[in-house]
């Protein structure tokens, strides 16, 4: 999942002539649980931890959780006699998860407040490590393989994901160009960098240079889906490290980021709103 920035306050009002007014407020991490979950991110995590095929009373770990989407999914699956543990550098993200609880018949989670290469747990700790979306910006992508290896059990499972090149998702591809073009270089740079590992045999590398056997990667093609063009491009700005080089744009930058990117992605709007396909490499190993 993305990082964000826990501390900015996003609210930034847009004109769009005789079409309103637009807005998304709050936190980064707010924005996020709230816009992009539902839109790009929740959709999947049913998929990836059914892949591990958690059971009643297993230990989950869930690593960059972000706002815990995989976690709460894991602990309705383990049920009240297991346990689920999330992780993640970002303060803001663990604030937002753990106001949003979980139900009577799921496992409590737990929140930690911790790297991924330095996992804050003894050896063989948990049955199944999740990470969704986050191994792509690992700054030390072996070292945090090697600490999921470290803290499962001898029959433990992982389960990973991580999106294929963003030329397998237009919208995204579209949006980095046309921030690159509208807004700067380091914006587009932070909308490409989710698409950062997307080499299926570099992925498969990485987690048998950990020790894992029995790997597998399969390709998987999901769908984004948002209301309109102008709900993706903000909501994608204040809930992402965006908000502040959009922030810092000149109302005219801003206002043609929205509208190249409306002509860059017309064919895939239609009366239900924006729709279009992301591809996903999908990871399964054991101990």
């Amino acid at each position: 999942m993305i990082y964000t920035n826990a501390g900015t306050n996003v609210l930034w009002h847009h004109q769009m002539g005789q079409q309103g007014q637009w807005q998304v407020s709050g936190s980064a991490p707010e924005v996020y649980e709230r816009e992009l979950v539902p839109a790009v991110f929740g959709l999947w995590a049913p998929i990836l931890v059914d892949m591990a095929q958690p059971k009643v009373g297993e230990r989950i770990l869930d690593i960059a959780c972000g706002t815990g989407i995989v976690a709460r999914v894991s602990a309705a699956r383990v049920g009240p006699t297991g346990t689920v543990a999330g992780v993640d550098l970002n303060p803001g993200m663990l604030t937002v998860a753990r106001a949003l609880g979980t139900t009577d018949d799921a496992a409590s989670i737990q929140w930690h407040e911790a790297t991924a290469d330095r996992l804050p747990f003894p050896d063989r700790s948990f049955d199944i490590a999740y990470c969704q979306l986050g191994l792509q910006f690992f700054a030390d992508r072996g070292a945090a393989v090697r600490e999921m290896r470290r803290v499962l059990s001898s029959k433990g499972r992982l389960a990973l994901m991580v999106w294929c090149g963003i030329n397998e998702s237009p919208g995204f591809q579209s949006f980095a160009e046309v921030l690159e073009r509208n807004i700067s270089l380091a914006a587009a740079t932070i909308m490409r960098a989710p698409f950062g590992l997307t080499d299926a045999n570099e992925l498969s590398g990485l987690v048998t240079a950990a020790g894992f056997q029995n790997i597998t990667v399969q390709r998987r093609v999901g769908t984004v889906k948002f209301p309109s063009v102008e709900r993706f491009v903000l909501s994608y700005v204040a809930g992402s490290p965006l908000a502040g080089h959009v922030s810092q744009a000149s109302d005219v930058a801003r206002e043609r980021l929205t509208l190249d990117t409306k002509s860059a992605l017309e064919k895939y709007v239609n009366s239900r709103g924006l729709s279009f396909p992301i591809a996903a490499h999908l990871l399964t190993a054991t101990v």
